[in-house]
């Protein structure tokens, strides 16, 4: 197939990517690379792509030089007029938008780039679905959405209407504009609601990333809500087989849904949200020990109190991927910790 996936200079979409062009797909690659976290790494991820360049230029077209069938534009998802010319221009038969402004913490001082990029831009990919015959448009949610729910493990059938940062309520107006194009365009949307995702070429604001420099540099490391954290972590390969589950199996309408007890995952429109996660809860400090046995080394811990935006645990209930898909994930976290060291150690040479 051919497939527009945007956000592949990022984690997830990076080896999105890689996977549909080892399986012999066509791939339309999509990102502005701004600079929320070190270029470096983002740079680093399209090296492992095939592309050489030291700089891009935005809405310029560059060929891979390790996967003759992967292009890749530089483009901000809210230029509606370039995201228009890449979808006449490409024809994608199926969309994964996983092009995102990332961060809880981020969007409390920085609100007006998730409006951009996430409601705007995500408007605009809409919008080229609309009028381009998408026969399926899979998106990155979050577990973020779950906000302020307190029972576990949380279900896609469950009220998701008190998110606590703006970036969960930007994530949790994707789901609801999904629909709205589902129900009246009938645009085939799968939203995905990921938990913690962690491994190679893994994100720089993201704990594992902030925690393994640190311990490697000796610096104390800061430990919010005391430890008494709790946080499904999924491994990067299982959030994008999931993925890729999904990209192949556009949803069909629920002809058993219904308006007077209204199931919130799925519609009479061709619409579905899952969530993907390892659906075992791991403690921070059972993490941080994970962290420390595969650095061989201990760390300083600076204990802190809950930062705002941040809940205290999350779990996914994930049999509605089982059910639907049959897949579950389940890569044990030392595994991944491990795989994240190797990779860290041997990009920054340390």
């Amino acid at each position: 197939m051919k497939i527009l996936v945007t956000g592949t200079a990022g984690f997830i979409g990076f080896h999105l990517a890689k996977r549909l062009l080892d399986r012999g797909d066509e791939v339309i690659g999509i990102d502005n690379i701004n600079d929320y976290y070190d270029i470096r790494v983002k740079y680093g991820r399209l090296k492992e792509l095939g592309f050489q360049e030291e700089d891009f230029d935005f809405g310029k077209r560059y060929t891979s030089k390790a996967y003759p069938n992967h292009a890749f534009y530089r483009i901000d998802l809210e230029n509606r007029a370039a995201m228009e010319f890449v979808f006449k221009e490409e024809r994608p038969k199926r969309v994964c938008h996983l092009a995102a402004q990332a961060g809880v913490r981020y969007s409390l001082t920085n609100p007006d780039a998730y409006i951009q990029s996430n409601i705007v831009g995500f408007l605009n990919i809409l919008e080229a679905c609309r009028h381009h015959d998408i026969e399926h448009l899979a998106y990155a949610s979050s577990s973020s959405v779950y906000g302020l729910n307190e029972r576990m493990p949380f279900s896609v059938e469950d009220n998701v209407d008190h998110p606590i940062s703006l970036y969960a309520a930007s994530k949790k107006s994707n789901e609801l504009m999904a629909h709205t194009y589902s129900h009246l365009y009938d645009i085939p949307t799968t939203g995905l609601r990921f938990f913690t995702v962690y491994g190679p070429w893994g994100r720089p604001d993201m704990a594992l990333f902030l925690f393994t420099k640190a311990i490697l540099e000796d610096r104390p490391i800061d430990v919010y809500n005391f430890g008494k954290m709790k946080r499904d972590f999924t491994y990067i390969d299982d959030i994008v087989e999931g993925v890729v589950r999904v990209i192949d199996n556009p949803p069909k309408g629920d002809n058993c849904w219904s308006g007077r007890r209204p199931n919130p995952a799925s519609s009479k429109a061709p619409y579905k949200v899952y969530n993907i996660g390892n659906g075992a809860p791991v403690e921070l400090m059972d993490f941080i020990k994970a962290i420390e046995k595969a650095l061989g080394k201990e760390a300083k811990k600076n204990l802190l109190p809950i930062q705002p935006g941040d809940v205290p645990a999350t779990w996914a209930d994930t049999s509605a991927l089982e059910r639907d898909l049959g897949y579950k994930p389940g890569t044990p976290i030392e595994y991944g910790v491990e795989r994240f060291v190797e990779w860290y150690r041997s990009f920054y040479n340390v």
